[in-house]
């Protein structure tokens, strides 16, 4: 966790003040709905993995609850023992943060369960916002979220070499075509597409396979979709995170936005931003997801799912699944291009999340928490009986190859593009 020079005392003015601004009707709503019944419990993966109290969303959501009492509520701040509320103190607020930033990865599947529909992912989601004020967000998270605007500061910087590496990408592109005509386009002025990558080559190579056999009209955009202060509910600084690919389509005049296979970066770019601007985007915004879906419907693209002969399932991102409602695009793309496809039980709405959610992946210092988390997920996995995992978030791919080491699954884990670029013909 980051230290700071804030004192105590101005710490528990921004805490109130980060939940006078934050609390709304609806995260309200989900403070004072909730009566303890505990029918949630099952839902967490947390709870599942390791059947604890302290790991219940009721119980998480509790230890919130009596900071705002204390806070907001008249009888409360009078009388904060009775409702079990207790003076901030710098304690008080490290530990809240722990439980908002280790212990839930803000997956919703408790909400799918609450008879009341209580959003325990809201209240700690204005929790980390509050740890965050207060200088209690996790360093790495709040490192990562500064490194994507001195990119965009200094582009000039890094252009150069941004493009050099574009150059040695494309080579591989063409490797894989067969033709010295393949391309990797950047600043394409009037393109069709801009498609959003993450930092790697694997969110790159495989879709520029793909849109080059399509011959679609697109560019690849200079930054990258990552938005981690949105883990950390730093509104500011994440509007400037999504400001530049915003000004960057805007600048190309493109017709579309592709977000690569990142659930967060995709939610937060067709939920969040058009509430963070007060205005919806210039522009179409769409999963790369959605677009293979597209090519293999009306036969942009031909291939051949005999190419991917081995048991592939498939993990249900949070982000892109039960918050963003992309359930049946990758199970179409997944049955066209393999050979054997087996579903997880339960999967789409219902899936479990794998446990890395929400920038948990990201946090050095709760590696044992996240992999104990993704016990449940491990197990759902074996199950299947599949040799490869295919899932559409970054940070669930890196979860599921960490768990197949950790519990000897013996998968693989891999994206739904690479799967569609080896199986093209």
């Amino acid at each position: 966790m980051t230290t700071t020079t804030i004192s105590e005392k101005d710490k528990m003015t921004l805490a109130r003040e980060m939940l006078g601004k934050l609390v709304d009707r609806r995260v309200l709503a989900a403070l004072e709905v909730c009566v303890r019944c505990g029918i949630c419990t099952e839902s967490c993966h947390y709870y599942r993995s390791n059947p604890k109290t302290e790991h219940t969303p009721y119980y998480r959501a509790e230890q919130v609850r009596r900071v705002y009492r204390q806070f907001m509520d008249p009888v409360g701040r009078a009388f904060p023992r009775w409702f079990g509320a207790r003076p901030t103190a710098d304690e008080t607020l490290s530990k809240l943060a722990e439980t908002a930033f280790a212990t839930c990865t803000l997956c919703h599947r408790c909400t799918f369960e609450c008879p009341f529909g209580v959003e325990t992912a809201e209240i700690m989601r204005v929790m980390r916002s509050v740890a965050t004020a207060t200088g209690h967000g996790p360093e790495m998270l709040i490192e990562i979220a500064g490194a994507a605007i001195a990119k965009e500061e200094n582009a000039d910087l890094f252009r150069d070499i941004f493009l050099d590496q574009v150059k040695e990408l494309e080579k591989e592109v063409q490797d894989a075509l067969g033709s010295s005509k393949a391309r990797i386009p950047v600043e394409q002025k009037g393109a069709r597409l801009l498609y959003v990558p993450l930092a790697g080559a694997h969110t790159i190579v495989p879709q520029a396979i793909i849109f080059n056999a399509a011959k679609e009209s697109w560019t690849l955009s200079m930054f990258d979709t990552a938005n981690y202060a949105v883990f950390l509910g730093d509104a500011a600084r994440s509007k400037r995170i999504a400001q530049r690919i915003i000004k960057e389509a805007e600048t190309l005049k493109v017709k579309e936005m592709i977000i690569t296979e990142c659930g967060h970066g995709y939610t937060a770019m067709r939920w969040e931003v058009p509430k963070w601007f007060g205005k919806p985007l210039s522009f179409g915004l769409r999963n790369i997801i959605e677009v293979l879906d597209e090519y293999i419907r009306d036969g942009v693209i031909h291939v051949n799912p005999t190419t991917n002969g081995e048991p592939v399932t498939y993990h249900d991102s949070c982000n892109l699944g039960r918050k963003g409602g992309l359930l049946e695009e990758p199970r179409r793309v997944i049955r066209a291009v393999v050979g054997d496809f087996r579903e997880m039980t339960p999967n789409r709405l219902h899936s479990y999340c794998c446990g890395a959610g929400s920038g948990l992946v990201a946090t050095p210092e709760w590696t044992d928490i996240r992999l104990e988390a993704g016990k449940l997920k491990a197990e759902q996995i074996r199950q299947t009986g599949a040799r490869i995992v295919v899932t559409s978030c970054d940070n669930c791919r890196h979860q599921c190859g960490e768990l197949s080491e950790h519990y000897n699954l013996g998968t693989t884990v891999t994206s739904i593009s690479e799967l569609t670029a080896k199986a093209l013909v």
